[in-house]
């Protein structure tokens, strides 16, 4: 498995084009507020019968890469929502990266240490899990997914909206919710909405680096430690050296020895979580 994920990183980053014939089907769909949500929808090669599913969350520099030069769409995905659709889909889920900046007037996303001067439009304890409940109703609305078998992922800003969907008082939440979810490095304050304790409905992942430069890996630390003592089901995995986006399979990130061996790690850990929770 390792040696498969390493492969799969390497090819990516020896090449700056991903072949135009895997692109992502775009679909659209309701979202909050009568928001049209975009979406780019990764499909198994091979389908039988109704495959379980994974709706993504993007960070809060956008689904698509620093180079789109203002075309915004499946053509201009980052290399890490590529390959991360991608990897799912390969391993049999229907994968839907949601799109929450786009539809709302920031395709670009923004700067790092940006968060005080973000709009409400793109709140991720508010209005961004309204967002994943909303890719959550469109996956289930397929014939081809099983509406039991749907997990979360986010990255970044999107992690952050990952741990305020699957909260037990989560805004929009869509019937049993979700079955689980991972989040990479999240920024864990939450507009202080959970100071007085954290507890999702489903089990929850947290993968962090401790060199992070944009959010504190000890913060979640804290929060999934006061969680878990207060009967949560879940759980941190903390890198030492790693930082923010480690995963990201571009030379600047990968170049970097412990982003390489965090990726290594928890990508393969990621797999058999969600695995494991939508069996």
């Amino acid at each position: 498995m390792l040696r498969f994920v390493v492969a799969m990183i390497a090819a990516l980053m020896a090449s700056s084009v991903v072949a135009d014939a895997a692109e992502p089907q775009t679909v659209t769909f309701a979202g909050p507020g009568g928001v049209k949500l975009v979406g780019y929808l990764f499909l198994p090669a091979e389908r039988t019968g109704r495959a379980p599913a994974i709706v993504l969350m993007h960070g809060r520099a956008g689904p698509y890469s620093s180079l789109a030069d203002d075309v915004y769409d499946a053509s201009t995905l980052s290399k890490r929502h590529k390959f991360w659709g991608r990897f799912w889909a390969d391993h049999g889920y229907v994968a839907l990266l949601v799109d929450s900046f786009g539809p709302r007037g920031f395709a670009g996303g923004f700067p790092v240490h940006s968060y005080d001067e973000r709009p409400d439009a793109v709140n991720e304890v508010t209005v961004r899990p309204l967002d994943a409940y909303a890719g959550l109703a469109y996956l289930r609305s397929r014939p081809d997914v099983d509406p039991g078998r749907i997990a979360l992922m986010g990255w970044s800003n999107g992690g952050s909206a990952t741990l305020a969907t699957m909260a037990t008082d989560a805004p929009g939440r869509v019937g049993a919710g979700f079955r689980g979810a991972v989040a990479f490095y999240p920024a864990c304050g939450l507009h202080d909405k959970y100071a007085d304790g954290y507890r999702p409905y489903a089990p929850v992942h947290v993968f962090s680096g401790e060199d992070d430069e944009e959010v504190s890996a000890k913060r979640c630390a804290k929060l999934v430690d006061a969680s878990r003592e207060a009967g949560g089901e879940i759980a941190i995995t903390l890198y030492p050296g790693a930082e923010h986006d480690f995963d990201d399979p571009g030379r600047k990130r990968q170049s970097v020895p412990e982003n390489a061996d965090a990726a290594s790690d928890a990508i393969p850990r990621a797999l058999a979580f969600i695995q494991r929770v939508t069996r």
